[in-house]
This record gives structure tokens, C-alpha cells and sequence, in this order.
């Protein structure tokens, strides 16, 4: 009290000397007393009202993020999309503070008294030569926002991007980081990936074409390959993988001397690489019990046929492969066939 009591005698002591009515300070303490009852009566109001308005976004915001990040967290399918989820909601908590507190801040400059039509337009002709400038940082963001949203693709990954194939190692909203099969990692600006090709998603599909000798009954290749197919679908180590019965379309083409039977595999999402391989061993170790012999399109029919007699004619008994005879009773196994010692184009 004493200080106060000391404060106000100064005051009045000021008051009534050079500070008295009249006198020029005296006119500027009552401007000052008047500006000071005005503000404390119509702006100071104004300026508390917009703090509580600003401060009750902010706290909206934060809610509405923390349970964006919550959500994710129970129903995301992975570690990878809570974690962008997390990106996107720390991107739109910082953004949306950063407008919330541009705009109070303009509000309160008004109420100062601050003239604000300067600083918007150079605010204005700012924003555009900044625009103009980081134009592809801008679509870059952006377009990692719209990934980040619309899940299109997450860490962990197999897809093609921008001509790259590989693995996704990282996001963010500007880049995404994609490893190769032999090691390589690229670095793609989200500006440049115009086409998502996500081979993780979803399911897979693999069509193996087996290729038979033309002289191979059609039906009998057809069961064997169902049989081999449906071996490999029911075997432990490739019995989960599998989401539907292989199919075997039967002879889709005929190239010279040889016929192409595609067999399809339809498993989960890049887990058609193990069935594949096993189908294929077992297809060639079947060939060789059922002395199949497999197709080639540089393989060549010679159909001269020999007599006891030494002499020769053209079109009678054809004979088989590299030009080895075929008994009438009992045709010749192909498997077990002589390779062609004579050159069949020079004769030597």
C-alpha cells in the first residue's frame, strides 16, 4: 500500500505542475487517459474474445488429430499405415495451427489500429513469386498428402512407380523411397508418379505356359498338368498362399512343333513365385516318368524312311525325331532318342 500510497502523491504533484491543464503534457496524459479508457472498454473485450476463439480451434484441431491418430492405431492393418496416418495428422495439426495463428494475429493487428492493406498485398505478391518458384514442391506435397489419404500404396510395398520397380522403403509428402531387387535405392519426387501400380494389393496372378511336343496326345498333357497343379495347390508349404484352384485352358497355341498349355495360379499378393517354381520342377520330372518329350520350336521332322532294301522313297513310314526310325509295332520312346549327329542344314 505504501508504494501506491507514494505512486498517486507523484501523480498529483505531476498533475498539478507541468502536467496540469492546458499545459501541453497535460493535453497528452488526457489523450493518453482517454485512448486507455477506450481500449480497456471496446478493443481489450475484442482482443480477449478472439484469444478464446483462437485457443478453442486450436484445441478442436488437436482433438480432431489425436483421434485421426487413435483410430489408425486400431483398425490400421499395419505398422506402416498408422505410421502415415501419423505423418498426415502432424502435417495437418501443424499446418492448421500455423492458419489459426496467421489469423488471429491479423485480427489483432486490426483492433491495434494497424493498417493491414500493405502488409496483405506484399503478403500477396509474396505468395505468388514463392508459388511460382517451389511450384513442383507444392504438387509434391500434395500429392503425398492425397497417397497419405487415400492409402494408395504404404511401406513395405512392391510397386512400380514412375518406370521404377521395387520395394517402398519410406514416405513423405515430397518423396517416396523405393528399393530395387539388386539393392539400388531411388529417391521419386511424388510429383512424377502419375500411375500406382501396387503389386502388393490384393491378390496375384501367374500363368506358367508349358510347352509339350506336338506328337503328345493333348488330353493326356491336359490331366497331367491338372494333376501337378493340384499337387502343388494342396502341398503344405504352398497350401496357404493359394485363393483358388489352378486352372488348365488346354491348348492355347501351336508354334511348329510344338503346343502351349497355360496353367494359371491365383495365390496372394507376391506369394506366386514359390508355387511357380515347384509347378515347373514337377512338370519336368513328370515329362521324363511319362516320356514326354517337352516342345521346341528349332526341333526338325525328317520324313525319309529306309527299307531293307536300301533303297529310299519319299513319304513312306515317317520317322521321328533327328531322324531315328520308328519300329510299326512299338514306336520309339522320343525321350530316349539319339541326339542328330549330321548337321540337318549342310549335311555333314
Amino acid at each position: 500500500m505504501i508504494p501506491f500510497a507514494a505512486a498517486e502523491e507523484i501523480f498529483l504533484i505531476l498533475r498539478w505542475s507541468m502536467f496540469s491543464e492546458g499545459h501541453f503534457f497535460g493535453k497528452v496524459l488526457d489523450e493518453w487517459i482517454g485512448d486507455s479508457q477506450e481500449f480497456l472498454h471496446t478493443k481489450l473485450p475484442r482482443l480477449i474474445v478472439i484469444a478464446i476463439i483462437a485457443f478453442i480451434f486450436s484445441r478442436l484441431l488437436r482433438l480432431f488429430t489425436f483421434s485421426m491418430t487413435r483410430a489408425a492405431e486400431r483398425h490400421s492393418s499395419g505398422a506402416a499405415r498408422a505410421a502415415q496416418v501419423k505423418t498426415l495428422a502432424g502435417v495437418v495439426r501443424a499446418t492448421g495451427l500455423a492458419i489459426i495463428g496467421l489469423i488471429a494475429t491479423l485480427q489483432v493487428l486490426n483492433e491495434l489500429g494497424f493498417n493491414l492493406g500493405p502488409i496483405l498485398a506484399s503478403a500477396g505478391i509474396a505468395g505468388v513469386a514463392i508459388g511460382l518458384a517451389a511450384q513442383t514442391i507444392v504438387k509434391d506435397v500434395l500429392n503425398g498428402m492425397l497417397f497419405l489419404v487415400e492409402g494408395q500404396f504404404s511401406v513395405g510395398d512392391t510397386v512400380r512407380l514412375a518406370g521404377l520397380s521395387g520395394t517402398v522403403e519410406t514416405m513423405t509428402l515430397r518423396k517416396t523411397a523405393v528399393r530395387d531387387g539388386d539393392g539400388t535405392l531411388y529417391e521419386i519426387p511424388n510429383s512424377q508418379i502419375t500411375t500406382v501400380a501396387n503389386l502388393s494389393a490384393g491378390y496375384s496372378v501367374a500363368t506358367v505356359n508349358v510347352s509339350v511336343d506336338f506328337s503328345v496326345d493333348p488330353d493326356q498333357v491336359t490331366k497331367l498338368l491338372k494333376q501337378i497343379a493340384m499337387e502343388v495347390r494342396n502341398s503344405d508349404p504352398f497350401k496357404k498362399d493359394f485363393l483358388e484352384d489352378p486352372q488348365v485352358l488346354g491348348v492355347d497355341s501351336v508354334k511348329g512343333s510344338q503346343m502351349i498349355f497355360p496353367v494359371i495360379f491365383k495365390t496372394r499378393a507376391m506369394q506366386q513365385f514359390g508355387a511357380v517354381r515347384e509347378f515347373q520342377r514337377r512338370v519336368r520330372l513328370a515329362l521324363e516318368e511319362n516320356h514326354l518329350l517337352p516342345g521346341d520350336p528349332n526341333r526338325i521332322f525328317n520324313t525319309f524312311a529306309h527299307h531293307d532294301d536300301g533303297g529310299s522313297h519319299n513319304g513312306g513310314g515317317a520317322q521321328g525325331p533327328h531322324g531315328a526310325p520308328e519300329s510299326e509295332s512299338k514306336p520309339a520312346d522320343p525321350t530316349t532318342l539319339k541326339p542328330q549327329e549330321t548337321n540337318p542344314f549342310s549335311g555333314e
